[in-house]
């Protein structure tokens, strides 16, 4: 099966461009499944519930987040009751969400979706090695595809945990920096793995925000809102090979495709 995931989506940059081009990426690439991360498509930080239905409408499979995923509080409910995104497997039991949860790809394979925090330099969190040993345990076995997504600061953090990881996925991918790494491979045990997957928004920007605001607020100490930027379009990620047999990766490629502009 043929897996393409797209990394952090940022503001409606990266939302027009997923909703634009992905219905069509999916028969151009025979596509049979599309994992996302959307933790920053609303003006940067959080998800609405009307982008979350946007995605799944163009062609999104299933939904990752991050450390923003509860900063627009109307989405709370579609976590407690959606069965297509996910919170970080080491948050809090209490905190909304499902830690894990499954989709079946247009090849009919089932495939499990979990995402991780990392600890360094992030927000105090449980640990994600113990966290993806327990969620791991708990899906079934007859899942053999499974797919996660380390968001994660620091790159030591994600390869760690890829490590960890290695044999027991088909991906582990990395989220959160907004800048691709080239080190896409596949680990010795069969699974696919890259540290970052780059972001799905503007590249003429400071990791997806306007320049000209950043810079001010370094060079000067000054508080300013962090536009989203605009320029520079494009969509970066991963598209993966997986065997559904054994549950691992054939083969593992960094994708980016620029977004023209509109007429």
């Amino acid at each position: 099966m043929n897996l393409l995931f797209l990394g952090d989506i940022v503001g409606k940059p990266g939302m027009q461009a997923v909703v634009r081009l992905l219905p069509e990426l999916r028969g151009e690439l025979r596509l049979d499944a599309v994992v996302a991360n959307a933790e920053n498509a609303a003006d940067g930080s959080g998800l609405t519930v009307a982008q979350y239905k946007r995605l799944l409408a163009a062609g999104v499979d299933c939904i990752t987040m991050g450390d923003h995923i509860y900063r627009r509080s109307e989405l709370v409910p579609t976590l407690q009751k959606g069965r297509r995104i996910v919170k970080p497997a080491n948050y809090p039991a209490d905190a909304p969400g499902c830690t894990w949860t499954t989709f079946r790809a247009a090849c009919g394979t089932e495939v499990a979706v979990f995402s991780l925090l990392g600890r360094v330099f992030m927000r105090p969190v449980d640990c994600p090695f113990a966290a993806a040993d327990r969620v791991l345990a708990e899906i079934p076995d007859s899942v053999r595809v499974r797919f996660c997504d380390i968001h994660a600061e620091a790159t030591s953090d994600k390869q760690l945990l890829g490590r960890h990881l290695d044999g027991r996925v088909a991906v582990a991918v990395g989220t959160h920096t907004h800048v691709p790494t080239a080190d896409a491979r596949i680990l010795p045990r069969g699974t696919a793995y890259q540290t970052d997957a780059g972001m799905s928004g503007p590249y003429e920007s400071i990791i997806g925000r306007s320049i000209s605001r950043v810079t001010q607020t370094t060079l000067t100490f000054e508080p300013t809102h962090f536009y989203v930027a605009t320029e520079d379009v494009r969509l970066c990620g991963i598209l993966v090979e997986i065997d559904t047999e054994t549950g691992l990766a054939r083969r593992i490629e960094r994708f980016e495709r620029p977004v023209p502009k509109s007429p």
